[in-house]
């Protein structure tokens, strides 16, 4: 999921050739103080274009209690987008007043919320958060701002972060939610990053947050199955069907139960839809 800022029109204009599965058009962190009404435009009209094919595209907003939050919500409530990005949630209660600010504003069913959560307080309160809506569909990670909350430092392996990261990978697996990890913010550390992907991939993220073009093919690989993986998912449930149901089988040496299997379908159904969209 790439964000980009609502105000470079070259760099949504490339959006819609990059391989990317979402797009978070960004009218906070991104976008000068006098520039962000024109990014605002910018954004919608792209929200509206149908340009941008199988890319679910979504409009991050400026946070709550800043001057431009109001009209931002109101306008990419019009536009219609795939999702509302909200930074800064910390409580259900939060998420309630936004989803009825977007059904106030005529938001469309398809526009779904997507709430960052970068705070101790919404670390604490994610579950909560989580469960307020169903409208509510993702939970973006805000590790930038959990670090400097925090009073952390970036360093490899994301040690400050894990107790966070874990509490929210715990309450969308709880509520039935995506969630996406955070950014790396040097876009010329291509190991770091690399190493930064398979972590979260290993913790049970769904995707992650980019900053840069130049990361994206390496995030791809490292979210998508890889070949190894996949064959060995179909040796899984060769197995299981040649067990006739008997609860228990073995596959090169190892027990399988149900569990297993169901984890075999779902890599593989990840892989046939990746091999879809290649096609």
């Amino acid at each position: 999921m790439l964000y980009l800022p609502a105000s470079n029109e070259r760099a949504l204009e490339k959006a819609k050739t990059l391989p990317v599965d979402a797009l978070i058009l960004d009218l906070e962190d991104a976008v000068a103080p006098d520039a962000k009404e024109q990014a605002r435009e910018k954004a919608c009209r792209a929200a509206a274009s149908g340009a941008y094919g199988r890319r679910e595209l979504t409009i991050r907003v400026n946070a709550a209690g800043t001057p431009w939050h109001d009209g931002d919500l109101a306008a990419v409530c019009a536009a219609g987008p795939d999702g509302l990005v909200v930074p800064k949630v910390g409580s259900g209660d939060e998420v309630r007043a936004i989803v009825a600010a977007m059904e106030a504003a005529g938001a469309p069913a398809r526009t779904r919320l997507w709430a960052m959560v970068e705070t101790p307080r919404a670390m604490l309160h994610c579950e909560e958060i989580a469960a307020a809506s169903d409208r509510l569909a993702v939970l973006v990670m805000g590790t930038n701002d959990l670090a400097k909350e925090l009073h952390a430092e970036h360093v490899a392996g994301r040690q400050p972060l894990l107790t966070g990261l874990s509490l929210c990978l715990l309450a969308a697996r709880a509520t039935g939610k995506v969630v996406l990890d955070g950014v790396y913010n040097d876009v010329k550390d291509a190991a770091g990053f690399e190493a930064e992907c398979r972590q979260g991939r290993e913790l049970g993220f769904d995707g992650k947050t980019l900053v840069h073009p130049g990361q994206v093919e390496a995030c791809n690989a490292a979210f998508a199955p890889g070949p190894e993986q996949v064959e060995e998912a179909r040796g899984i449930l060769q197995a299981w069907e040649a067990g006739a149901g008997s609860g228990v089988v073995t596959h090169n040496g190892r027990m399988v139960e149900s569990l297993h299997v169901e984890t075999a379908h779902r890599l593989l159904a990840m892989d046939e839809a990746i091999r879809a969209l290649d096609s």
